[in-house]
This record gives C-alpha cells, sequence and structure tokens, in this order.
C-alpha cells in the first residue's frame, strides 16, 4: 500500500480534527476543552504519522490508544455533565479506535511483507 492512501488512518485524522475544533462551541470545562484538544490534535499527528510510513504498526496502536484516551477523557475529566462535550469525546473517539483497530491488519501485512522493515518505501 502507498502512503497516503489508507483510508482508515484518515478517518482517525478527520475525527481528530473534529473533537480538537469542537472546543470552540461546545460547552464544558477548562480541563473538558483542554482534554479534548490534546487527544484529538493527538490523533491527528498519530494518523498522519501513520500514512506517512504504513508499515509502522506501533503508529497505529498509538492512533487507537489516542482514541481510547479521548474516549475515556469525560470520565477522566470529570466532564460527563456537558452532554456536548461528552458525546463529542465519545463519538470521536470511538470512530478513533474502530479505524485505528481496522487499519492494524494491512499494516501488519505491509510490515512483515517488507522483512520487518521499519522503514516504509
Amino acid at each position: 500500500m502507498k502512503k497516503w492512501t489508507r483510508w482508515q488512518d484518515w478517518v482517525g485524522v478527520a475525527a481528530g480534527i473534529v473533537a480538537a475544533v469542537s472546543t470552540t462551541w461546545l460547552d464544558g470545562t477548562s480541563t473538558s476543552m483542554t482534554l479534548m484538544l490534546v487527544f484529538g490534535l493527538l490523533m491527528v499527528v498519530t494518523g498522519v504519522w501513520s500514512v506517512m510510513m504504513p508499515r509502522l504498526v506501533s503508529i497505529e496502536w498509538a492512533l487507537a490508544i489516542a482514541s481510547a484516551l479521548l474516549f475515556a477523557s469525560p470520565w477522566m475529566g470529570s466532564f460527563t455533565d456537558f452532554a456536548g462535550a461528552a458525546w463529542m469525546s465519545w463519538i470521536c473517539g470511538g470512530v478513533g479506535i474502530v479505524a485505528g483497530l481496522l487499519a492494524l491488519s494491512p499494516a501488519m501485512e505491509l510490515h512483515h511483507a517488507a522483512g520487518g522493515s521499519r522503514m516504509a518505501h
């Protein structure tokens, strides 16, 4: 698979962008907005890194973990009472988890086809 073509990673990037940008219109606490912004941007960074280097299985795990942190952030930051922010975190985090996990298999296939090489070509 070529660089920049894996749709699963682009879905993770989009979910991260939505989570980060949604802090501008959603009500919440400073903690909720910070967590959504940080974890959303982390999803964007790991997703873009993954499409740049499609053989790195660890980056797919990083996208799934960043997404799981976004999903858990309403409980971590105690903002479940702010429905908009909480639901945005749960939806974007859930989408990112699924996208990251769906990208694992293609990344593993590329990794093994390259003989375990860490470099993307």
